[in-house]
């Protein structure tokens, strides 16, 4: 049995809602470790390489990346062991047709000491990147310089900067998807109310995030600080990149989208007005309508002249063939609207969509001129369908009957857009990924599997949803046109109501004050009299007390008293109190107005709730397409975190230049080793490389002893060994070849696993005295 109160039905939506935040939220926090990988180009090398030991002072650092990239003089600095930025602070672009090559001068005469490179740039699809690597002069040594802890595009500014892109997404879907629901499907859900806010909200939502991500670009890119959003200076550079011109661009295009909005639901919307429901009062409607009234009167007056002269069968057939040609003018004129709309519509939205295609993924990489257009139909599909869906959850929730020819037309739109987003998926999928398997070796194959599965489900909950349909009964055009009618009279008696209710609290108001003037005058009138009375008490205390008066005085007049008139008259001016005349009037109370108001509403909800529930096809179309919007909530998460992550086909050209290791896998790896083996000059440093720190490739390892004061030393012997305790694996011994003073050098070194390894360094500096160091070592896969 389905209840027919309305809670039951809210609380519904709301729990699908609810599920469907959950769902993206965890897919949010599961992905959140995804993040740092949203460094969409990516560095391949650099000159000298991470943790090198140079002989001698280059001339200059040089970084090499995966794709384009913008930066500046500030972009690339090279820090002394004391944190001193010692470059020349000019970026030089070192950059050829196939190789995105950036580097910093150096000057002669670096001193020994390892040094620090930190660099941050703007990868081509408009995701910040960094990065820190150090290298040596001589030998390594310490180093106070500071390296950022957060990377580019992360902390409070990241985050907000990507709830923002997700909610623009989300912003364009239901602008562009719910216009065409309502051009392209069911143009009378122009007059619905729940339709309109959803469209108007959408074109807010898209404006505002835009202006968001405008303002966060400055810290986003840059400091991370998010105070840099009152950055003009930040403001005007983000304006000439191209993530700021996209943005700009959005901005110009929906102030165009606004006026297309107001065509959508004012001149649109009255041309599918149901015959009966008042027009909105305007001057030039009233003034047309006066016209038409009259004119209907002079041809009544024709028509009747024609009957009394016998012609009363043409005067009939000239009006009917004028209605009809009004219907044909008014059909034509709806046409054209209706064209005009969707062309204009189909050029906006397609803008839109573009402001994301050249900004993104697209615009890099493999094959842009093509990828551009299929991710502009990529996004134009993902609105039409996901959008549209939104349309019509709410139509029939919070609207009039829905007519089945609008369910289907809409299925049809959405059966095409699938088609189109599994032609163009297709197509980017390959584009991105490039292999089978990186789609499971990458974030962002798993990434893009998940995106699958849950449009598989998408696609599976939309068959139900087209299985209901074809089972609806079309609801008769009378009835869809009576609730369409009540639809408008309801919102005409509201805002009759609510003129009434501002009238009833003007008028109480001005009762009020004008009450407020009576109790003034009477207290006026009350004081005067009063203070008469005083005086007329004091005069004849004074006469009593002075005996008569003398002879010659003269006598009061007649009648007269010492009390002024005021004091006379005072008595037969008061004005009626509140239960005087007043008590009778028959104003309405406002209270008692709002209360009634209420429960008609509350009546038209609860019949408005019966007659849909009173389909039972209706209402499981209702349930299966609300699920499906929970579904699409949870893909436009998805989609979002797609776009911020490295493509997989990036992340393999990564590994293959440099020699199959990963970008956090695979580093050389610097120690260095203080000791003391308690004998004299026992005390000295082991400094240890080993590269490329990889557990797929043969290891070379260097060894260097010094003094206390830094100068090269011999010893008689040094042993390096490599244990795993997790795996149980060594210890490893290391062979080792003295090949200089305090040098030692070793290759070939084979370490199993990948993980945290020990290395254990035995020093003797005599017969009897030596010492063994262990320190961890990070070894890549």
């Amino acid at each position: 049995m389905v209840t027919t109160g309305l809670r039951p039905r809210r609380s519904a939506v709301l729990r699908l809602l609810v599920v469907a935040l959950a769902l993206a939220g965890a897919l949010l926090g599961g992905l959140g470790g995804a993040a740092p990988a949203s460094a969409h180009a990516a560095l391949t090398g650099s000159t000298p390489a991470q943790g090198s030991v140079a002989d001698r002072a280059p001339e200059q650092v040089t970084l090499t990346f995966s794709e384009g990239v913008a930066m500046g003089d500030d972009s690339i600095r090279v820090l002394d062991p004391q944190g001193k930025r010692v470059d020349d602070e000019k970026l030089r672009n070192l950059s050829s047709d196939r190789v995105v090559k950036y580097g910093a001068g150096l000057p002669s005469g670096l001193r020994d000491g390892t040094y620090t490179v930190a660099w941050q740039a703007v990868s081509a699809d408009s995701h910040p990147v960094s990065g820190a690597f150090t290298f040596s002069i001589g030998a390594p040594s310490k180093t106070s310089a500071p390296v950022p802890q957060q990377e580019a595009g992360g902390g409070l500014v990241g985050a907000l900067y990507g709830i923002a892109r997700y909610l623009a997404y989300a912003g364009f879907v239901l602008l562009a998807g719910g216009a065409a629901f309502v051009v392209a499907c069911r143009p009378a859900a122009a007059l619905v109310r729940s339709v309109q806010r959803l469209v108007v909200y959408g074109w807010a939502l898209l404006t505002g995030t835009t202006i968001v991500m405008l303002l966060l670009r400055t810290p986003y890119t840059g400091s991370g600080d998010l105070a840099d959003v009152f950055d003009l200076g930040g403001l005007q550079q983000v304006l000439i990149t191209k993530p700021g011109a996209a943005l700009v661009s959005r901005l110009l295009l929906l102030a165009a989208a606004a006026l297309f909005v107001a065509v959508l639901f004012g001149a649109y919307a009255r041309a599918h007005q149901p015959a009966g429901a008042d027009e909105p009062e305007e001057p030039g409607e009233v003034a047309e309508r006066g016209q038409r009234g009259e004119a209907d009167e002079r041809g009544a007056a024709d028509a009747e002249d024609a009957a009394e002269e016998g012609g009363a069968a043409d005067a009939a057939e000239e009006a009917r063939a004028a209605d009809a040609a009004e219907e044909v003018e008014e059909a034509r004129r709806r046409k054209d609207l209706t064209f005009g709309l969707g062309f204009g519509g189909v050029i906006v939205a397609t803008g839109l969509a573009a402001t994301w295609a050249m900004a993104e993924h697209a615009s890099t990489g493999l094959q842009p001129a093509v990828a551009m257009p299929v991710d502009v139909l990529h996004l134009l599909a993902v609105a039409a369908w996901l959008g549209g869906l939104a349309a019509l959850v709410v139509s029939l929730y919070w609207g009039p009957p829905v007519e089945r020819a609008a369910v289907r037309r809409f299925s049809r739109i959405a059966f095409g857009s699938v088609v189109v987003l599994v032609a163009t998926g297709l197509y980017q999928s390959w584009r991105q990924v490039g292999t089978w398997r990186a789609l499971t070796d990458t974030a962002y194959g798993r990434l893009l599997l998940i995106k699958v599965a849950l449009v598989v489900v998408l696609v599976g909950i939309a068959w139900l949803s087209r299985q209901w349909t074809g089972r609806l009964a079309e609801v008769p055009a009378g009835e869809v046109a009576a609730a369409e009618l009540r639809a408008a009279e309801d919102a005409e008696q509201d805002a009759r109501r609510e003129a009434e209710q501002d009238a009833t609290k003007a008028a109480g108001q001005k009762e009020r004050e004008a009450a407020e003037e009576r109790d003034d005058r009477e207290a006026e009138k009350a004081t005067v009299g009063a203070s008469a009375t005083t005086a007329a008490s004091a005069a004849t205390a004074a006469a009593a007390a002075t005996g008569p008066a003398p002879k010659g005085a003269p006598a009061p007049k007649s009648g007269s008293s010492p009390v002024s008139d005021h004091s006379t008259s005072a008595p037969h001016d008061t004005p009626a109190t509140d239960d005087g005349p007043s008590a009778g009037d028959d104003s309405p109370d406002p209270a008692r107005a709002a209360q009634l108001a209420r429960q008609q509403a509350a009546v038209r909800t609860a019949r408005t709730k019966r007659q849909r529930d009173a389909d039972p096809e209706r209402l499981g179309l209702r349930r299966s397409v609300l699920a499906e919007a929970a579904v699409a909530v949870v893909v436009l998460v998805v989609t979002t975190v797609l776009t911020a992550t490295e493509p997989a086909r990036t992340e393999a050209a990564v590994k293959a230049t440099s020699g199959g290791q990963s970008a956090e896998a695979g580093r050389p790896q610097a120690l260095t080793i203080p000791f003391d083996t308690g004998g004299p000059d026992g005390k000295g440093t082991a400094r240890v490389r080993l590269a490329p720190g990889s557990s797929g490739r043969a290891n070379t390892l260097q060894l260097r002893i010094t003094d206390p004061s830094g100068k090269v030393r011999d010893v008689p012997e040094v042993k390096v060994s490599f244990t795993q305790k997790a795996k149980k694996l060594g210890p490893l011994s290391v062979t080792t070849r003295h090949t200089g003073k305090g040098q030692w050098r070793a290759s070939g070194i084979q370490l199993p696993v990948p993980g945290k390894w020990q290395l254990s360094l035995v020093v003797r500096t005599s017969d009897i005295d030596q010492v063994t160091e262990i320190k961890n070592v990070k070894i890549g896969s």
